[in-house]
C-alpha cells in the first residue's frame, strides 16, 4: 500500500475506492503533488485552512479549470446553443459570490426547511409505501433518488418535472466529474442546454407572472438593490441549486443505508433510537453518515499568490483539491476514522458540506431529508440486506462519489 504513486490518484480504480490511497499517503505528507501544477490536500486541519483562506485559495476556478481541461470542438458547438457559464455561487469570491449567496440563504434557512417537512415527510411515506410490499427495492432508483429530487424540484419551480431535473443534474454531475467517454460528453453537452432553453422559458413566465418559488424570488431579486440578476446569473445558481439539491443527498442516503447493513451493531442502535424516539441520536447518525460517505470527496481552488501548506511550498496559479473525503477520516481529527460509529462525539465536525463562507447553502435540508428517511425507514421496515449477489461499486468521479444502484431485501415491522 505504501508504494502507491501520487499519479495513482487519477487511476478511475482509485477515483471510485481512494481509500488505500488515502491511508498510504497522509502518514507521509498530508498535500500530495500530483504534476507541476497541480496538488491534493488530504488532512483535516490544512483543507479547514485552505476553506478558510479565500485570499490564497480561491473558488474563482472556472477559467483556470476549463483552459486546462478543454472543450472538445464538438463539445463547445453545442454549447455554444445556450448561454455561458458565469460565476455566481460555487466559483466565486467575495464580494461577488457574497451578493449571490444573499440571495439564495434564506430559501434554504431552517425556517424553510421546518416550513415544507410536512410534505417531506409525505414524500417519504409514499416512497416507503411503494417499496414495503414488494419486499426488495432498488434503494437508489426507488427511494434515494425520489426524495430529495421531489424536494429540490418543489423549491426550485420544477414540482412534476422529476425526471427531467434528475436528467439534468446527472448532466452536470458527470461534466465536473470529466472522467467520462466522448459519446457522454456530447450528450451532457445536449443535456445542459436543453435545461437552459427549458429554465429560461420559466424565467420568461416569472417575469410576466410572479409565483411563490425561488426562481421567482431570483427573477425579481436585484443584486444590492441595483440591478436585476441576468439571464444567465440566474440560470448558473438554478443550475447549482439543482445539482446540489439532490446528488450530493441521493448518495449520502444510500452510501449510510449500506453502513448500516454493513455494521449490525449500529444498525441495533439505530433503531432503538428511533424506537425511543431520540432525535439527537438519529441527527448524530446523519452526521457520521455524512462524515464516512463524504459525498463531495473533494473541491477544487485555485492558488492566487505562492504559499506554503503543510510544509509544501505551492506556487501561484497551481489548481489545488481540497479532498474532503480524506478529511473526514483523518486519525489526527477522529479516532478509529475508517469505523462506522453513530455514537462519535464529534462526527458533526465533519467537512462534507465544506467548511466558511462556501459551505453547501442546502446543508440544512440535506440534513433534514436523511433525518426524516432514517427515522421513517426504520420505523416501518427491518432486516435490511443486500440483495444476493450484489457488489457495491462506486463508478469514478473527479468530486463526487456515490452508488448507482443499491438492492436491498427488507420486512415490513410487526
Amino acid at each position: 500500500m505504501n508504494d502507491i504513486a501520487a499519479s495513482s490518484f487519477f487511476d478511475p480504480q482509485v477515483i471510485a475506492d481512494p481509500f488505500d490511497y488515502y491511508r498510504a499517503w497522509m502518514p507521509k505528507s498530508p498535500v500530495v503533488q500530483l504534476s507541476d501544477g497541480m496538488f491534493l490536500v488530504l488532512s483535516y486541519d490544512l483543507c479547514a485552512q485552505a476553506t478558510g483562506d479565500v485570499e490564497t485559495f480561491s473558488n474563482n476556478f472556472q477559467g483556470t479549470l476549463s483552459g486546462a481541461m478543454a472543450e472538445d470542438g464538438d463539445v463547445a458547438a453545442i454549447l455554444s446553443e445556450g448561454w455561458p457559464q458565469v460565476d455566481t455561487l460555487l466559483t466565486a469570491d467575495p464580494p461577488v459570490h457574497t451578493r449571490f449567496r444573499k440571495l439564495v440563504n434564506l430559501a434554504f434557512s431552517m425556517k424553510r426547511v421546518a416550513a415544507i417537512e410536512e410534505d417531506m415527510r409525505g414524500v417519504v411515506a409514499r416512497l416507503i409505501d411503494r417499496m414495503a410490499g414488494k419486499g426488495e427495492a432498488d434503494f437508489v432508483r426507488d427511494f434515494g433518488i425520489p426524495l430529495p429530487v421531489a424536494m429540490i424540484a418543489s423549491q426550485i419551480g420544477m414540482d412534476g418535472e422529476l425526471d427531467k431535473v434528475k436528467r439534468w443534474s446527472d448532466a452536470f454531475v458527470d461534466r465536473l466529474g470529466r472522467m467520462i467517454p466522448k459519446e457522454r460528453e456530447l450528450e451532457c453537452a445536449r443535456e445542459v442546454v436543453e435545461f437552459q432553453h427549458h429554465v429560461k422559458a420559466k424565467i420568461d413566465e416569472r417575469r410576466a407572472n410572479r409565483t411563490d418559488d425561488l426562481l421567482s424570488d431570483l427573477v425579481y431579486a436585484a443584486v444590492d438593490g441595483e440591478r436585476p440578476l441576468e439571464d444567465a446569473e440566474i440560470l448558473s445558481i438554478m443550475q447549482q441549486l439543482m445539482v446540489a439539491g439532490n446528488e450530493t443527498t441521493t448518495s449520502a442516503l444510500a452510501g449510510g443505508l449500506l453502513q448500516l447493513i454493513e455494521n449490525p451493531d449500529q444498525m441495533a442502535k439505530a433503531v432503538a433510537a428511533v424506537d425511543e424516539g431520540n432525535e439527537r441520536a438519529i441527527i448524530n447518525l446523519v452526521e457520521e453518515v455524512l462524515r464516512i460517505e463524504s459525498p463531495t470527496a473533494g473541491m477544487w481552488r485555485l492558488v492566487l499568490k505562492d504559499t506554503e501548506l503543510g510544509g509544501v511550498a505551492i506556487p501561484k496559479g497551481a489548481m489545488v483539491q481540497l479532498r474532503y473525503a480524506a478529511a473526514n477520516r483523518d486519525p489526527a481529527k477522529f479516532s478509529d476514522p475508517d469505523r462506522f460509529d453513530i455514537e462519535r462525539a464529534n462526527a458533526r465536525s465533519h467537512l462534507a458540506f465544506g467548511k466558511g463562507i462556501h459551505m453547501c447553502v442546502g446543508n440544512m435540508l440535506s440534513r433534514k431529508e436523511m433525518a426524516v428517511a432514517y427515522s421513517e425507514l426504520l420505523t416501518r421496515l427491518t432486516d435490511f440486506r443486500l440483495a444476493d449477489g450484489h457488489q457495491p461499486s462506486w463508478p469514478p468521479n473527479m468530486l463526487l462519489r456515490g452508488l448507482t444502484t443499491l438492492p436491498v431485501t427488507f420486512r415490513r415491522r410487526a
